[in-house]
């Protein structure tokens, strides 16, 4: 991906929310938003190197030990496994070799959303009403992805939790952060799992019923009612096999008509959804407890954890029979037998599901695009989903297995796609809000991680985590931005899809905000920067640990060179105060984060 050439903008000031004005080698004056646009925030393509076909460049086969060659190789490394990088963190992964240092990440075990949530007192029945709250799964979300600990892991949840998806924003139900934080656990302690057995969960999980009408579905009645289709549709056209049939490199097949072949039809929707009836909560282990606010009861948060059941005597209203369609059903190379009863019907719908030959690319395409680039090759895709079919032990669906896959790939770990104009991604912004949490040191002031909704457009990051508006994500896979480089040579570019006129500049202002502490989203957020303010009065020695943990050494001497004169008009010595010295960092990071080569992680 380029950069749109963005760095020919016209030089500009820094304001005064960071101190007095800074000239920058003359030109027009703006506000300090303006100069981060300049810099190139909506980052969209541009220079660099490349194969001589155009194309990212492959590197040399990748030996279990092969280890980064310098800081900048481990950074990049660390950047597409996990959130952020660190200094300890790239001696580690230069010491172990990337396959080793990865391989015992991956066995951190999740950080339990759901515990955390009752550690911190968000799962009581009192006078705060959590129960009714969205906010505590925006808590428990921000707490993921900053503070808690296994960041591969957590990375790996993110990505799935952008494909499987699920929206605080609709789900309506009480206790509804609680089961978005058990949704969350499901993701992430299925992450290196199997993905039949996440498959599974995530159909039976309380949010994931409600946000896709699995909840309640029920039979034909002969009156005109039919079954949901929502489910059905969904977790074929967005969580397993797409619409049109791919060949193994996740390119799609094509007819004798020369048109994509398509998966499955109406009739497969109506049919698999006939599957996918007669569940509801399992109120089972719930109790009922005096309400806080002295009016009747309220019902304890078992059912939002509890997968749903088919088992009427479990239901909250409990009756003689279930609501699933005893009919026969037959769809894609599958055919239940009428009589067949709800688990087994499930079993069946998801194994034909799994077994599809095109969920090993469909998914692995996927994955690639949210961890490491947009427009990854079709041998790279065929890489990865090859893995995806068989492990090497004959074991379908391994994820572990997958994202190893795909991380320690050569089209990956290659250096020289650091510089290609056709690898890479442009990094979503609540990507960049925790990585810059992650890399300085966030941390809760009360302790209780009271971070809010960040999705407004217009004044934050038009981004959520766990808040996508609708089941097809906050982007689009084959999103492809009109007029832009991307579209000129067939490429897509799905987080652009977030990046307006609107979105680039509220996201400048947001992080300025943030840096500064006045932004009552993050108003509980603390950033010590105690590593930055130790060398805040070396404009060079800041720049370039700041070049190294949030780009990887990827700044260009232009992007360099416009920042340190930023820096470069304040003179700051070691007996400086805190304060100026903390402008000073809060500055540097700023526009390091609005410089093209940081948008676009590469």
């Amino acid at each position: 991906m380029d950069k749109c050439d963005t760095l020919d903008a016209p030089r500009v000031t820094i304001d005064s929310e960071f101190g007095d004005e800074v000239p920058v080698e003359g030109g027009d004056h703006y506000h300090l938003s303006a100069a981060a646009l300049a810099l190139g925030v909506a980052a969209c393509g541009g220079g660099g190197g490349s194969g001589p076909d155009g194309g990212p460049v492959a590197g040399p086969g990748a030996p279990s030990t092969r280890k980064p060659q310098s800081d900048a190789e481990a950074a990049r490394f660390l950047l597409q496994t996990g959130i952020a990088a660190s200094t300890a963190k790239i001696s580690a992964v230069q010491n172990e070799g990337f396959a080793p240092w990865l391989d015992r990440q991956m066995t951190t075990p999740a950080s339990s959303a759901v515990a955390w949530l009752e550690a911190r007192g968000y799962s009581r029945v009192d006078e705060n009403r959590y129960y009714d709250s969205q906010s505590p799964g925006d808590y428990m979300a921000w707490y993921q992805l900053i503070g808690a600990t296994g960041e591969v892991r957590t990375r790996a949840a993110l990505a799935l939790s952008e494909m499987l998806v699920v929206s605080l924003n609709g789900v309506n139900f009480r206790w509804k952060s609680q089961a978005m934080a058990k949704y969350w656990d499901i993701l992430a302690e299925n992450a290196f799992g199997n993905f039949r057995d996440l498959l599974e969960e995530i159909t039976l999980n309380p949010a994931m019923g409600t946000w896709l009408n699995t909840k309640g579905n029920r039979a034909a009645d002969g009156k005109g009612r039919q079954p949901d289709e929502n489910y059905a549709r969904e977790v074929m056209q967005l969580f397993t096999i797409g619409l049109y049939e791919l060949n193994p490199d996740g390119t799609p097949r094509v007819g004798s008509d020369g048109q994509p072949i398509e998966t499955y039809s109406n009739t497969d929707v109506q049919e698999l959804a006939k599957a996918f009836t007669g569940y509801d909560f399992d109120y089972s282990g719930t109790r009922e407890v005096p309400s806080p606010t002295g009016s009747g009861t309220i019902s304890t948060l078992e059912y939002a954890l509890a997968p749903m059941t088919a088992d009427p005597s479990k239901w909250r209203y409990p009756r003689k029979s279930g609501y699933h369609s005893d009919e026969a059903k037959t769809f894609l190379t599958a055919a239940i037998p009428a009589g067949t009863g709800p688990a087994e019907s499930l079993r069946v719908a998801l194994d034909t599901l799994f077994r599809h030959p095109n969920v090993g690319p469909f998914f692995a395409r996927q994955m690639i695009q949210r961890l490491v680039t947009s427009n990854p090759a079709p041998g790279y895709v065929q890489r990865v989903a090859t893995v995806f079919d068989n492990n090497g032990n004959g074991v379908r669906g391994d994820l572990k297995a997958v994202f190893r896959a795909i991380w320690l790939d050569d089209e990956a770990l290659a250096t020289a796609n650091a510089t290609s104009n056709s690898f890479g991604k442009l990094r979503e912004p609540i990507l960049r809000l925790a990585q810059m949490a992650r890399t300085f040191g966030g941390k809760s002031e009360s302790g209780n991680w009271v971070l809010r909704n960040t999705s407004d457009a217009s004044s934050r990051l038009a981004q959520s985590p766990l808040r996508s508006p609708s089941v097809f994500n906050f982007f689009r896979p084959g999103y492809i931005p009109a007029n832009s480089n991307a579209s000129a040579n067939a490429m897509v570019a799905p987080e652009l899809q977030l990046v307006n006129e609107s979105t680039a500049p509220a996201y400048v202002n947001f992080m300025q905000r943030v840096l500064e502490g006045k932004e009552y989203t993050m108003n509980d957020l603390a950033l010590p920067f105690t590593a930055e303010l130790d060398i805040a009065h070396d404009s060079a020695a800041l720049l370039d640990r700041l070049d190294l943990l949030l780009t990887a050494r990827q700044l260009s001497d232009g992007s360099r060179q416009i920042i340190k004169g930023a820096l470069d008009t304040v003179t700051l010595t070691t007996a400086s105060s805190q304060k100026d010295k903390l402008k000073q960092v809060r500055t540097a990071v700023l526009l390091v984060m609005a410089a093209p080569e940081y948008l676009v992680q590469r």
